[in-house]
């Protein structure tokens, strides 16, 4: 591929994580040859189908450059979903990043729900019970491994 643009001036480092189903936080930084006027701006399509959309809310730094871009309302499909960040300067041509991304293997899993603990008399026992976290992509509950750490006091 051809990139266009002054060596070394491309965002790095970036990443994105989607948590409480629907969120999406996507942070990177900015080039180390990029001029310090630099502004960074990203562009996302979830699917093929999809419009290509810019972020709504930068995270900015210090300088106020854009940093990274908060997401809600986000679904998750099940192809890839596609991400640009290109820049500008008045000073040189600012080479882009861009990467496709599966969602579902960025999501950070919310905690199970309604954890119960009883002990049974008879069987002299304890039965713990929860119900498995939410997830937006799937109903699937084979997709969950659970694993319980028991301190005794």
């Amino acid at each position: 591929p051809v990139f266009v643009g002054m060596n070394g001036s491309a965002i790095v480092n970036f990443s994105c994580v989607i948590y409480n189903i629907s969120f999406m936080n996507c942070t990177w930084q900015a080039g180390k040859n990029a001029p310090g006027d630099t502004q960074y701006f990203l562009y996302w399509q979830n699917s093929r189908d999809d419009k290509e959309m810019e972020c709504e809310l930068y995270l900015k730094d210090e300088n106020g450059r854009n940093t990274g871009c908060r997401f809600q309302n986000v679904t998750i499909n099940s192809e890839k979903a596609y991400f640009l960040v290109n820049g500008s300067s008045k000073d040189s041509l600012i080479q882009f990043h861009d990467e496709y991304i599966q969602l579902y293997k960025i999501e950070k899993l919310m905690s199970p729900t309604n954890i119960t603990v009883t002990f049974d008399e008879i069987k002299n026992n304890y039965i713990i019970q929860w119900q498995r976290p939410q997830i937006s992509h799937s109903n699937i509950d084979k997709c969950f491994k659970y694993e319980i750490h028991i301190k005794y006091k």
